[in-house]
């Protein structure tokens, strides 16, 4: 089952740590907002794609989407096929849009 990450516990350990994000949304809300320097791998492609995640040994994996389903789903499927520091962004981006950074844009 996979664990959630709140949006100050990953402000916190993106000061600490490289870390890589990433999106699961369409491509479409990806270019309306997204968090720096995150790949893009929509969960419809991401059974297909997964191996083009490159992670540095001990390197934190933290999947999001727009409110934290799909990325909560994509987590579960990436410790399946072995990652094992994976986490889901609890809230998606919109939780960070509110909490973090509440001058990138939100949508519905």
């Amino acid at each position: 089952m996979p664990t959630s990450i709140q949006p100050h516990e990953l402000a916190e350990l993106l000061k600490q740590q490289p870390v890589m994000l990433l999106d699961v949304r369409l491509p479409v809300e990806n270019t309306f907002v997204a968090l720096p320097d995150s790949v893009l791998i929509p969960l419809q492609e991401l059974p297909a794609r997964w191996r083009e995640l490159t992670l540095k040994p001990d390197q934190t994996l933290v999947v999001y989407c727009h409110h934290g389903v799909r990325s909560w789903h994509a987590a579960a499927f990436l410790e399946q096929q072995g990652i094992a520091q994976v986490y889901s962004l609890e809230g998606g981006i919109e939780a960070w849009s509110c909490l973090i950074d509440p001058s990138m844009p939100r949508y519905s």
